[in-house]
């Protein structure tokens, strides 16, 4: 035949070909990595051979890694940019895909090279902290770290996140259950699933270890009655024990409070200056916020369900006795400590910090009341004398409670405060503390 080359048939190609190559020409840039900002919405920005960027509403930017599996397609996370840049993820995707042609598993060279995954389960937990930490409240946001700093990152914090399997974090809670804390462990149980949440979120793990865990811990003990004094004069008694003892002002100050208020232990924990209204006038008043009330959360954000306190006299002279004393230990700031100021009533820690929630029971139990008397009893106490002493005013009683009415109709309609009544309730009350 003459030159004409004879064409190739399609089935040459099916025949003798495995794979076309892929594409030397990829479509990210230094630029355009760098440039990528978040959106409401994750999205990703295409490189070549599968390769791309991940941009999650969060801000991170993750490398990850489409490939083929048994016909199934498998994702790959390289690692974070900066920590892993535009050429190191390429030069993984590579080492990734060499990997899966001999077989081995892909997922070996990206956990070596994966910055994120090779953090630690502390590191993650400070920045999950930090992502909540605007939607909590002070005392809530303490709470929190302090239980992970306890109770979890001496066992586990120092371990990689990808690392982190259910039996790992099924010991450390079991740890905690073996000192007594039954009721505790589950909750962190559930701080260290929210942490692996945020990371799935953040395409850094893709599981979580923590979230079946729970069904394999121990059944918290039967609810009992917390104890509570239900007599004025076994109050007083407490009282005069707590003021006897060595130790804390201002824990001694706030378990007084706590007394004379009868709300619950969070909501003096978390007291701020800036709630306090009319503290040298003749009607103080304690403006708890909704956002820090036991309430459902949708009631929260509504500043009609705010819990009103009027003040005792007893009440309104402790305040500003607390105000004199933070003024003497910060002279050169006392307007950050004032009565319009929003620093915290019993801080600690150069009022930086809220009371430890232990602190106040622990004065109870020091002064023989182990038993007999917890910090959340007081509200117990207040309902028992108050409602023997004046049975005519049940009603207001449980509303100086912030207790909800049991009639949902009318407590739809019925936003009387009764402050007058109430205020007559707490002075009675302080009166009968004070004997």
């Amino acid at each position: 035949m003459s030159g004409t080359a004879t064409p190739l048939s399609p089935a040459f190609f099916i025949n003798n070909i495995v794979e076309l190559p892929r594409s030397r020409h990829p479509m990210l840039t230094n630029t355009a990595v760098k440039a990528a900002r978040p959106r409401a919405a994750a999205y990703k920005l295409t490189d070549g051979g599968g390769l791309h960027l991940y941009v999650a509403p969060t801000g991170l930017r993750s490398f990850r890694w489409r490939y083929r599996k048994d016909g199934r397609e498998q994702l790959l996370t390289i690692g974070s940019y900066p920590d892993i840049t535009l050429d190191q993820a390429r030069a993984l995707r590579e080492d990734a895909a060499a990997a899966r042609a001999r077989g081995e598993s892909p997922r070996a060279i990206g956990a070596a090279g994966n910055g994120d995954r090779l953090r630690t389960f502390e590191q993650l937990s400070r920045r999950w902290y930090q992502h909540m930490l605007p939607r909590w409240t002070a005392v809530h946001a303490g709470d929190v770290i302090a239980s992970l700093e306890r109770n979890v990152f001496p066992a586990i914090g120092a371990m990689p996140i990808g690392a982190i399997t259910p039996p790992v974090v099924l010991n450390a809670m079991r740890s905690v259950e073996q000192r007594g804390r039954r009721e505790t462990a589950p909750r962190i149980c559930q701080r260290i699933s929210a942490v692996f949440r945020f990371a799935i979120a953040e395409g850094i793990v893709d599981s979580d270890p923590a979230q079946h865990v729970g069904r394999a811990l121990m059944p918290p003990r039967p609810a009992r009655r917390q104890p509570a004094l239900l007599t004025a004069s076994e109050a007083r008694e407490l009282l005069e024990a707590v003021d006897q003892l060595s130790g804390s002002n201002v824990a001694k100050a706030a378990s007084r409070f706590l007394a004379l208020t009868a709300v619950r232990l969070a909501a003096v924990r978390g007291a701020r200056w800036n709630e306090i209204e009319d503290l040298d006038g003749d009607a103080p008043l304690w403006r708890v916020p909704a956002a820090r009330m036991k309430l459902a959360r949708a009631k929260k954000d509504d500043a009609a369900n705010d819990h009103l306190v009027p003040l005792s006299r007893q009440a309104a002279v402790l305040l500003r006795t607390m105000r004199v004393a933070e003024a003497n230990m910060h002279p050169s700031d006392a307007n950050m400590h004032g009565a319009d100021a929003g620093g915290l009533v019993f801080g600690v820690a150069c009022g930086d910090s809220p009371l430890p929630e232990g602190a106040i029971g622990a004065l109870y139990n020091r002064a023989g009341f182990t038993g007999r008397h917890v910090p959340h009893g007081w509200r117990a106490t207040f309902a028992t004398v108050l409602n023997e002493l004046r049975p005519e005013d049940r009603a207001a009683i449980d509303r100086a409670l912030a207790h909800s009415l049991k009639d949902k109709v009318e407590a739809a309609y019925n936003r009387a405060e009764l402050l007058g009544r109430r205020r007559d309730l707490f002075q009675a009350w302080a009166d009968q503390l004070d004997g």
